[in-house]
């Protein structure tokens, strides 16, 4: 990439140094956050489901080509040990873990997602087993190894979903809204022992795909209702993560912010 291609926070060394896992990493922002992190200096290990794993060998090789450090991993949300197992891996190629994002949601049972009293038990458990259950799962074995070092930073995916009114996807609504009170609860269990724990709540986020596949109605739809002059990226919400995840989001602590173009301010 020539100098004059390269992003603008290009140069940035925040995170030298530090190791950080993206737990949800293949596509999207998960893929963008690992890629921010490892460009700013970090060790990073990255993990999706196994049926993912060429997707992370491709994000792995991608950060080693560009000199970074970087090391992949299979992970199930729904399951206790793979979450544990997660973690070590982290511990034990990182040497130490300084900041966690946990990004994952199971995003096709979504479409299942109808409303409160037509969804089934099966969309329900599936939904909260993944979406919240797995979030407290990767806290209950991060949270340990973030204050080995004096702290760190537990970063979460959640949604705007969480705070707005949809007449559809309840239990991903309520799912995010759980994770939200999961953050305040860790920030406020273990902030004076140096852990952070915060929320990014995306908008819509158009990956290149969804910006092919997506009706463009649609798209100026929501640009509509945004304050910005364009749709968000993946890399929007990588830069709020590694904002986070450094020294300069030290005073940022239990917070759940929206990055969503200021689609979510009150019209009045």
């Amino acid at each position: 990439m020539s100098e004059s291609a390269q992003p603008h926070w290009a140069g940035s060394r925040r995170l030298a140094g530090k190791g950080a896992v993206v737990a949800g990493a293949s596509t999207g922002i998960g893929r963008a956050t690992a890629l921010r992190l490892a460009g700013e200096g970090a060790r990073v290990l990255v993990g999706s489901p196994a049926g993912e794993r060429a997707l992370i060998d491709s994000l792995v090789d991608e950060i080693r080509d560009s000199g970074g450090e970087a090391y992949g991993a299979d992970f199930d949300a729904t399951d206790e040990a793979s979450i544990a197992a997660l973690i070590e891996q982290g511990a034990a190629h990182l040497g130490s873990i300084d900041a966690v994002h946990a990004n994952f949601a199971d995003l096709q049972i979504i479409f299942e997602d109808s409303d409160a009293v037509s969804v089934s038990d099966e969309v329900i458990e599936r939904t909260l087993d993944v979406n919240l259950k797995g979030m407290i799962r990767i806290t209950r074995h991060a949270v340990p190894r973030l204050l080995e070092g004096g702290g760190g930073a537990m970063i979460y995916t959640s949604s705007t979903a969480s705070i707005v009114g949809e007449a559809t996807r309840p239990c991903y609504a309520i799912a995010k809204s759980g994770i939200n009170a999961l953050v305040r609860h860790t920030a406020s269990r273990w902030g004076r022992e140096g852990l952070r724990a915060n929320a990014v709540l995306p908008g819509l986020v158009i990956t290149p795909e969804k910006r092919n596949s997506m009706p463009t109605d649609f798209q100026a739809e929501v640009l509509e209702l945004g304050r910005s002059p364009r749709l968000g990226e993946p890399e929007d919400i990588a830069a709020m993560v590694a904002l986070l995840a450094s020294q300069d989001g030290y005073w940022i602590n239990g917070q759940c912010i929206a990055v969503d173009g200021g689609n979510t301010l009150s019209r009045g």
